[in-house]
């Protein structure tokens, strides 16, 4: 059987890599549609060795098209999201605006497989926030081994999380401190060139982040409303992959030897973890790969039951793009969606 598959948002950093994985993974597709915004109509995207042009969104016809992997951003999805799935095509949304629906399951493969059943309410599955979607596939063993109480989370993430404006705004201020040019800061509040920020997202009422909330909330729906989390998220120099240093309690004793076994068994984990200069994963060597990479697991002595880890991947695969294919694979391979020339 094969799909038919719209890329909404084609022309985006995600949108790119939803292509690239696409014929990477060779998902059976009959077609690809590139749909963007009027001002992206006729810009070219490479989907394997095939050059799309995009079409527009506004004019395009759901009804004949199998699964919509949406990339444009929230404003967007919320309006657009249940017209599409309305026309009977599943729309597989890598934005916020659907995450905390309680009728449309927030998935990630590896933790939560079995709640993709519930899209039929609504036709829309919600891919989760990219430092959420690491976070829980290294949880998710760790819990089901020894129950997770509370986690206590310090993320480091790459500006390709903002977007390709926040890269190429990177990318500026580097050259500019180079060559002793001003430093314009235009989408982040400060620089970012040699410099950390310890904000994503606006702020709330209680002082958190939008981004700290979405981490506890999404883990919660995910994986487990009983498990107490705190998040401080910063945006680092870096392009690409998001990086955690997470501190974990459990209700049973679990040591950092157990934990390592567990993880290496783990679907999605790879486990980098030599306790000697250089034996773990950085940022830099996460960009391009599937997993979602450990290192230096050790036990927290300042707490009963403590694990401290470091945890690396790709926020533009495994945090996105990735994780929708992934999705559709579900739907795929759990015979959840007929393709609809299949079904005529």
């Amino acid at each position: 059987m094969a799909y038919k598959v719209a890329i909404v948002g084609a022309t985006g950093n995600v949108g790119r890599e939803m292509l690239d994985i696409l014929a990477e993974r060779r998902f059976p597709v009959s077609e690809v549609v590139a749909l963007a915004s009027s001002r992206s109509i006729g810009a070219e995207v490479s989907f394997g060795d095939k050059t799309l042009k995009c079409r527009h969104l506004d004019t395009y016809d759901f009804s004949d098209t199998d699964i919509c992997l949406m990339s444009a951003g929230g404003t967007v999805s919320k309006e657009w999201s249940p017209r599409i799935g309305a026309q009977g095509c599943v729309v597989i949304d890598n934005s916020s605006a659907w995450r905390l629906d309680p009728d449309v399951p927030l998935i990630v493969p590896e933790v939560n497989a079995d709640a993709s059943r519930g899209f039929v309410k609504k036709n829309i599955i919600a891919n989760p926030n990219c430092s959420t979607a690491q976070l829980v596939v290294a949880l998710k063993p760790l819990h089901d081994a020894a129950k997770i109480t509370r986690v206590v989370v310090s993320t480091y993430q790459s500006v390709s999380g903002a977007g390709k404006e926040a890269m190429d705004e990177l990318f500026a201020q580097t050259r500019s401190v180079f060559v002793s040019d001003p430093v314009e800061s235009k989408k982040f509040p400060k620089r970012i060139a040699f410099n950390l920020i310890p904000q994503i997202d606006v702020f709330m009422e209680d002082g958190f982040t939008k981004e700290e909330w979405k981490m506890v909330a999404e883990t919660k729906k995910i994986l487990d409303p009983k498990i107490k989390l705190v998040a401080t998220c910063v945006r680092v120099p870096v392009f690409i992959s998001h990086s955690e240093a997470v501190n974990i309690e459990f209700e049973n004793p679990i040591s950092a030897d157990e934990a390592r076994d567990i993880l290496r068994e783990a679907p999605g984990v790879l486990v980098i973890d030599k306790r000697e200069p250089g034996g773990y994963i950085t940022p830099h060597e996460a960009a391009g790969e599937d997993a979602t990479y450990v290192s230096r697991i050790r036990e927290d002595p300042t707490v009963d039951n403590g694990l401290v880890l470091w945890c690396v991947s790709d926020n533009l695969r495994k945090g996105a793009a990735l994780n929708a294919i992934q999705i559709a694979e579900v739907l795929m391979n759990r015979k959840l969606l007929t393709p609809k020339k299949a079904a005529a």
